[in-house]
């Protein structure tokens, strides 16, 4: 017999999956025609639900992208890039940023995200509320890699931070555009000119 315990285990279960769904289906959606091209009806349909699971999961188009917003939050908060800067002499780690970007951008699994991110700052360039929570995103990014960052030459860890993530996102913007005159692995020689100075000696 199956008590109330493994009845509520299932029904969270089915919810959790509704939900993932329903977020795999709105990503690649909205990556795909963007946020104001993709329904939520277009979304239930994709996921194989109803609209009405929609509603029951999430109150309307803006807490579903928040929503997955939160998800690619949980998956990145610029650690990766962190973790490539840590051990071994400056050049290996640049090295190693630089192939890592490069492999990051490699495939036609590149173009979503990129995609997604366009489409979340023009969503939140339109939507105040929206737009204070994809600052939150931009902001969780820069703090990580500030904390492995000294100042150095005037310029404080923050502001190196900042150019730093501005230069992740504007060559990959560029490079997928066109690979062949803006390749990727460019990012090495960025990353050297911005965060050089203010790697400390001995770590990352």
């Amino acid at each position: 017999m199956i008590n109330s315990d493994d009845r509520a285990d299932k029904r969270q279960e089915k919810r959790e999956q509704t939900r993932a769904a329903l977020l795999d289906a709105a990503e690649r959606l909205w990556a795909e025609r963007g946020i104001h091209g993709a329904s939520l009806d277009d979304i239930a349909g994709t996921a194989g639900l109803t609209k009405g699971a929609v509603y029951s999961n999430f109150t309307g188009k803006t807490d579903l992208l928040l929503a997955l917003l939160d998800r690619h939050t949980q998956h990145d908060h610029g650690l990766e890039l962190c973790e490539e800067l840590r051990d071994g002499t400056a050049e290996a780690r640049f090295e190693r940023a630089g192939h890592h970007y490069a492999r990051r951008l490699d495939g036609d699994d590149a173009r979503l995200p990129a995609l997604l991110l366009v489409e979340f700052w023009l969503y939140g360039m339109r939507d105040f509320a929206a737009g204070w929570r994809i600052a939150d995103w931009y902001h969780a990014r820069r703090d990580s890699l500030t904390k492995e960052l000294t100042d150095a030459d005037g310029i404080s860890a923050t502001d190196r931070a900042t150019m730093a993530m501005a230069m992740d996102l504007g060559l990959a913007l560029q490079h997928l555009l066109d690979p062949e005159r803006v390749p990727a692995e460019t990012y090495a020689s960025g990353i050297r000119l911005v965060l050089g100075p203010a790697l400390p000696d001995g770590a990352p």
